[in-house]
């Protein structure tokens, strides 16, 4: 019966397999610092075999730091740590899909790649800027100043400073890139084919930033660098930098190309035409032409930078919505030329000069009987094209928002300024609609305030999806001088969840109001968006140190020791350890029921099944093979000997073949 492993993965195992698979000459042994055997790959053999031509070590293009091949082992080096579920800190923890991991974001990347790998659509971060102060992510691979020296070579053999240190910018560069490096590389892996990440990032590291970028994600993957220009900042030393970078990059545009998928954001100002619109149908009482020739007065009234007014040619309304009348004429002329009549005057048409863009009279013909074309009297008439099929254009990448409404809103919010300089939910909630789908993951793994987790709310509640989202944040300390700490917030996890609260009590609030006033959900009904989320909280592994892999002992160790479990975790602790190491969704819903006296808990019906309990009767064991479970797991001190272990064993051979189960 296999044990789970409760770790991490191994990604330089995994890389020696996919190596070994191709160039399996390229893989030799030696022995670690124990004096085991293990598998190595010989890097000088390896790029011979890539070149045609002697590998003699000439100087190629790279980016490099010092410190990088140490953050690159620690990125795919397995960590013995687990999540922790944290009900009490949670909201709707039975009904959310929605998750907010506390802890190291590094871990939580570690934590997350069996149950999410290539499973989220979109990623937004908004990394700590390299401002020159200390960084919260302090990460085995940071660098000493004394080490950074050593590496770069600023001593001789006999210790003496070879020039003078000017390099302290450098170091704070190296830092920057290393704790970026691995988190970027583990990301990229959560992503789906057709998915993507965005960074906000400033001048300081952009190029740094941009170079990682284009080593892990593939500089063929860089979909745009946006430019958030976001006012003056008049308080600056000598020019008031009023932007911000928001880069952008695809797992692999190719499978974009290949799936015919672009990516467009909806234009901006409709919402207050369609408005206008209903206003002016209702004060005409339906009368179209008259409601037509208000829409175009209240256009003039606007001001040029108004963003409605840019629509100001989709100026007419009929029954089915706002539409402007567009050229009906072939384009480049020599379109064909037949005699057309006007069904509301019985007269003959205007044939354009250039022809009727259409090839033959009865596609005409169908379009005026389905209301499609507008007639000017006996002038040459127009293709209707509606404003209701023509909402979404091409992304831009410079667009201008106040930086302050953020900072406003927020503080509304939570009743203070808790939070300097939060991200626009607004923007983030535009870039969602314009790369995710309406079932689509979205992760945050340097959550803040929690800005990403209001914007999928909001947009759920605007369109009716059913996005979910993942925040991790480390619980860095507030200042005991910071409004936050005095309102109570100890540290940022703890204003993140605080937002995710009222923003969707908020959300809850608003919807309801609209309801009872009849302007929501006119043409279907939408449920109410998912505004709770799970609490996890990274932790040491839930097994004892010494039983820590259990692949390592046999049988007889095993026996001899009575458990291999801490005695503070829960049977909650050890199912979601388990969901971690099986990958399965930590957002799936799950119950406990009493069967034969022993609790056993049911993952998504029967996607998993897990009974921690001690000495589990036979007829137990019988009960959960007959739900036909596609997953089951036990405690090794679930069955008394090894006997009981092959009962086990049979008793789903015949019950439930197609069930794997598992012990910890």
């Amino acid at each position: 019966m296999e044990k789970l492993t409760q770790e991490t993965v191994n990604f330089t195992e995994k890389n020696i397999d996919r190596i070994a698979a191709l160039f399996p000459s390229a893989i030799t042994e030696t022995k670690d610092a124990d004096g085991k055997l293990k598998r190595v790959v010989n890097f000088d053999h390896l790029k011979q075999l890539l070149s045609d031509e002697v590998a003699d070590g000439d100087e190629c293009y790279e980016f490099t730091w010092v410190g990088k091949k140490q953050s690159i082992i620690e990125g795919n080096r397995p960590i013995r740590k687990t999540l922790r579920p944290c009900k009490e800190e949670s909201k709707n923890w039975d009904s959310t899909e929605n998750l907010y991991i506390e802890g190291d974001n590094l871990d939580v990347l570690k934590l997350l790649q069996n149950s999410y790998l290539s499973k989220v659509k979109m990623i937004y971060i908004d990394p700590p800027y390299n401002t020159g102060n200390d960084f919260v992510y302090r990460d085995n691979f940071k660098v000493s100043k004394e080490d950074y020296e050593e590496e770069l070579g600023l001593f001789d053999e006999e210790e003496n400073r070879l020039f003078k240190n000017t390099e302290s910018n450098g170091r704070f560069h190296s830092d920057w890139c290393s704790m970026m490096y691995p988190r970027l590389q583990l990301a990229r892996n959560l992503l789906t084919d057709d998915g993507v990440i965005f960074i906000s990032i400033d001048d300081n590291e952009v190029h740094n930033l941009r170079k990682i970028c284009d080593e892990v994600f593939g500089e063929e993957n860089f979909v745009a660098n946006f430019i958030w220009r976001g006012g003056r900042r008049n308080a600056a030393k000598f020019i008031s930098t009023s932007h911000e970078y928001m880069m952008c990059y695809s797992k692999s545009i190719n499978y974009c190309n290949e799936m015919n998928i672009s990516w467009h954001e909806k234009k901006k100002g409709l919402d207050e035409i369609y408005q206008k619109a209903n206003e002016l149908l209702k004060l005409s009482k339906n009368d179209y032409s008259k409601a037509s020739k208000l829409l175009k007065e209240w256009y003039n009234s606007l001001n040029d930078g108004n963003e409605s007014k840019k629509h100001s040619h989709y100026c007419y309304i009929d029954e089915v919505g706002v539409y402007f009348a567009s050229d009906i004429s072939r384009g480049g002329g020599g379109g064909p030329k037949w005699e057309v009549k006007n069904p509301n005057t019985g007269n003959y048409v205007t044939t354009p000069t250039r022809g009727w863009a259409y090839s033959k009279p009865e596609d005409l013909n169908r379009d005026i009987e389905n209301g499609l074309i507008h007639f000017n009297g006996d002038g040459v008439p127009c293709k209707k094209r509606y404003l209701k099929d023509n909402e979404t254009q091409l992304m831009e990448t410079v667009f201008y928002r106040d930086r302050r409404g953020s900072s406003k809103r927020l503080t509304n919010l939570l009743n203070g300024n808790i939070f300097d300089f939060p991200k626009d939910e607004n923007i983030i909630k535009g870039f969602i609609d314009s790369f995710a789908n309406f079932d689509s993951i979205i992760l945050d793994f340097f959550s803040g305030s929690a800005t990403t987790a209001h914007a999928v709310m909001q947009l759920n509640a605007e369109d009716g999806g059913n996005r979910k989202f993942i925040m991790v944040q480390l619980p860095e300390e507030t200042d005991k001088k910071s409004e936050a700490y005095k309102a109570g917030y100890k540290n940022i996890c703890e204003i993140g969840k605080e937002r995710i609260r009222r923003a969707g009590k908020k959300i809850e609030e608003e919807l309801k109001a609209k309801s009872k006033e009849g302007e929501l959900f006119q043409d279907e009904e939408r449920k109410t968006p998912d505004t709770g989320f799970r609490v996890l909280k990274v932790d040491s592994t839930n097994m004892k140190d010494v039983y820590y892999s259990p692949s390592q002992y046999n049988q007889q160790m095993l026996l001899d020791l009575e458990s291999n479990i801490k005695e503070d975790r829960t049977d909650i602790d050890l199912l979601y350890g388990v969901l971690l190491d099986w990958g399965v969704p930590l957002s799936l819903p799950h119950i406990t029921e009493k069967i034969g006296g022993k609790e056993v808990h049911f993952v998504n019906d029967t996607d998993l099944v897990a009974c921690f309990e001690e000495h589990v009767p036979q007829e137990v064991i019988r009960e959960i093979a007959r739900r036909k479970p596609l997953r089951v797991v036990f405690r090794d001190s679930s069955f008394r000997n090894s006997p009981d272990k092959i009962n086990v064993t049979e008793i789903f051979k015949t019950l439930s073949p197609e069930t794997t189960i598992k012990v910890i």
